[in-house]
């Protein structure tokens, strides 16, 4: 038991650092807003289509290409293998490596900075955990035997795709890349959601539910992008270090988590299920016990320093893209009119 002389002698250092979280619920908003931009420019983009080209066309914005990440995945593979980018997708490929570069910085800080299902997830979570204090006194957890299974379905489902495509000849990639079915990849997800099914709806719903009852679900469990962003999140050389000479074992670290990690038990933080939120050093009540360190250097970095560098990493790579040339696609208005009308038939 720490006596409390040494508790009340840590927890008031001034020289702690500011928490960071009103920064990240800014970047996360910042975020959602950009989305529901896109999401009223591709509306527009959709009026030309359903016309037939006959209203005025607006341009499709290239930033849908963010919600095509197995399109982006095979661009990224095919860019490795050949040096050359597909101009189909081109933002696409843009978008995935900086979600990749960010990851390598900061583990799968985009999930917790820059994913706009990882923010609603998040502000669901939020809720159903305080739902589960008043009616239990504490946020419920599945049960390790339970916990541990689930969590490997999303690494299934993200093994299949990455096999997949990984055992494919250039040859094959270049031709689903310039194929019908993947110029049209972003109209048919659009279609998805605007003329859902009864079914997919009520996925989506007992999705959601389970997101109140179990914190991140689909995150956790079934979200293969964040499978593979925790597997780059391992060799981020940024990992949070804990201090266990000045550590008070209040477990604030651990209770602040949204991943269920057992902060206040770790040496370093390295686990696939971090998403480098930083809520556990903002938490912590001692100076420099909880903080991030490079791995390799042996020195501290700033929380400051994190934020903003995931920041720049991101936008400069979606920059670079623009400044090449390699941000809109190559598909022109009739191209996606002649498709259009035939959309049902794509892919079978």
């Amino acid at each position: 038991m720490v006596e409390l002389k040494k508790i009340e002698k840590l927890s008031f250092d001034k020289n702690k650092e500011e928490p960071v979280q009103v920064f990240r619920f800014i970047t996360q908003v910042f975020f959602v807003a950009l989305v529901i931009w896109i999401g009223v420019e591709y509306y527009l983009f959709m009026q030309f289509l359903y016309s037939g080209g006959s209203v005025e066309y607006f341009s499709r914005p290239s930033g849908v290409e963010g919600f095509l990440p197995i399109s982006s995945f095979m661009n990224f593979y095919y860019f490795l293998k050949t040096g050359s980018i597909s101009m189909v997708h081109p933002a696409g490929f843009f978008i995935f490596t900086g979600v990749l570069a960010m990851s390598f910085w900061a583990g799968k800080s985009f999930c917790s900075f820059s994913c706009p299902v990882g923010f609603i997830s998040e502000m669901v979570g939020d809720f159903g955990e305080k739902v589960e204090k008043k009616l239990f006194g504490k946020k419920l957890n599945l049960p390790r035997i339970i916990d541990i299974p689930l969590r490997s379905l999303k690494y299934l489902i993200m093994g299949f795709f990455v096999y997949s495509i990984l055992t494919m000849d250039t040859k094959t990639i270049a031709a689903f890349l310039n194929s019908p079915y993947n110029k049209m990849a972003d109209v048919k997800l659009w279609l998805f959601f605007a003329e859902i099914t009864k079914f997919s709806f009520i996925v989506l719903i007992v999705l959601v539910l389970l997101s109140v009852i179990i914190r991140n679900f689909w995150c956790r469990y079934l979200c293969p992008y964040g499978a593979l962003l925790g597997i780059v999140s391992i060799i981020s050389p940024n990992k949070i270090k804990r201090n266990s000479e000045t550590c008070i074992d209040c477990k604030l670290c651990t209770e602040a988590c949204p991943s269920n990690i057992q902060v206040h038990k770790k040496n370093y933080v390295i686990s696939d299920e971090c998403t480098t939120c930083l809520n556990c050093v903002d938490v912590c009540p001692v100076s420099d016990t909880l903080f991030v360190q490079n791995v390799v250097t042996r020195k501290k970095v700033s929380k400051k320093k994190i934020v903003f560098g995931i920041a720049i990493i991101y936008f400069a790579i979606l920059g670079l893209g623009m400044l090449l040339g390699y941000w809109h696609s190559s598909v022109t208005p009739s191209e996606y009119l002649q498709y259009f009308q035939n959309i049902n038939m794509l892919g079978h």
